[in-house]
């Protein structure tokens, strides 16, 4: 039967967490030509942002991005919904709209039920149209391992683009979603969660971004990116060096999901999370009082994550506050400098976190 399917049991990884490490990564992409860059393209590759952006008209740029992963949880309906709430995700955190979506599947049609299938489709579709975007088409390929996601193209004025590299000394961090997904999730599959844990880091997931985007569009924001795969820091981070600035993070005003900590200590860190925290070396600097396990967990490689925001801070707190009243989990976690931090660095400070 379709209920007794657990479709984290087949795959190694899950969800961003498969994501092929930024360490691998980079040393992948700085092999691609370096041509000359359209006068059009307004984002490509120079800052790791969320999505493309082309400008079309005067008016109206395209916001281009596409995500699939495998399974992070095991009810296929959920599972339809994370992975496009947070393949939108993307376009939302550039201050965009999607429009179009384009279904990408790997599946094992020989193996497992047609149904599941569908209800993973399903789950997409009902947060396509949550979004207010247009399914047109997708592509499939059988494969043992099952992965899901979207291609999304959106639209968004090309003065109102909200980038990864925008963050100016002073504004203040904003992050509209906890973070723990990683090691959450880890502990789901391992039968480690209580139903009520799995009701708890879904939502979370299936949560559009669009409301946070929409309230963030009338507050003076610099720069914006969603957290995801790289974690907490390392999208942090990725603002810091694209921004030229440095950022210190409060740990303490970090929220987590419930018992992170906890999980964590039994072991339920993923690959994912611990290549975030190598990679981060040299990038970042721990406050002496965080231990080892509050270090991976501010680095956990999230899925479907909330947006980062670096505000003016003249406008943070009225901007906190509009999250808050609308039902978002914001909360304030630190800020942009260049004096404590230096350019392009990172300082967390504070103890022990979750």
């Amino acid at each position: 039967m379709t209920e007794q399917i657990r479709l984290t049991s087949l795959s190694h990884k899950g969800g961003c967490g498969c994501k092929i490490g930024p360490q691998d990564l980079m040393q992948v992409l700085r092999e691609l030509p370096q041509g000359a860059k359209h006068p059009d393209l307004l984002v490509g590759l120079e800052t790791s942002d969320d999505a493309g952006v082309y400008r079309m008209t005067d008016d109206i740029a395209l916001v281009q991005t596409v995500d699939f992963f495998t399974p992070i949880v095991d009810d296929p309906y959920a599972f339809g919904q994370v992975a496009a709430a947070n393949a939108l995700s993307d376009v939302y955190a550039m201050g965009g709209k999607p429009l179009t979506v384009l279904n990408i599947v790997a599946f094992p049609i020989s193996t497992l039920e047609k149904k599941v299938l569908a209800d993973i489709l399903r789950g997409a579709a009902d947060k396509v149209e949550e979004a207010g975007a247009t399914l047109v088409g997708g592509h499939s390929i059988d494969d043992p391992e099952p992965k899901f996601g979207l291609a999304v193209t959106g639209i968004v004025h090309p003065e109102r683009v909200r980038r990864n590299a925008g963050a100016k000394p002073g504004d203040k961090l904003i992050l509209t979603k906890p973070i723990g997904v990683g090691i959450t999730t880890t502990a789901l599959k391992r039968g480690l969660l209580s139903e009520a844990e799995i009701e708890r880091v879904t939502a979370v997931m299936t949560t559009l971004n669009k409301q946070a985007a929409e309230i963030m569009s009338k507050y003076d924001v610099h720069g914006c990116t969603d957290v995801t795969g790289f974690g907490l820091l390392g999208h942090a981070s990725e603002m810091a060096k694209g921004s030229e600035v440095g950022l210190t993070i409060y740990a303490e005003q970090v929220p987590f999901l419930g018992r992170v900590r906890d999980l964590a200590e039994q072991g339920a860190v993923p690959g994912g999370t611990k290549n975030n925290f190598a990679h981060l070396e040299g990038s970042v600097s721990f406050d002496a009082r965080l231990d080892q396990v509050s270090q991976w967990m501010l680095c956990d490689a999230v899925t479907s994550g909330g947006l980062l925001i670096a505000v003016d801070s003249n406008a943070a707190e009225a901007l906190l506050q509009d999250l808050k009243e609308h039902g978002v989990e914001a909360s304030m976690i630190g800020e942009a400098n260049t004096e404590q931090a230096g350019a392009g660095h990172i300082q967390v400070v504070g103890g022990r976190v979750g």
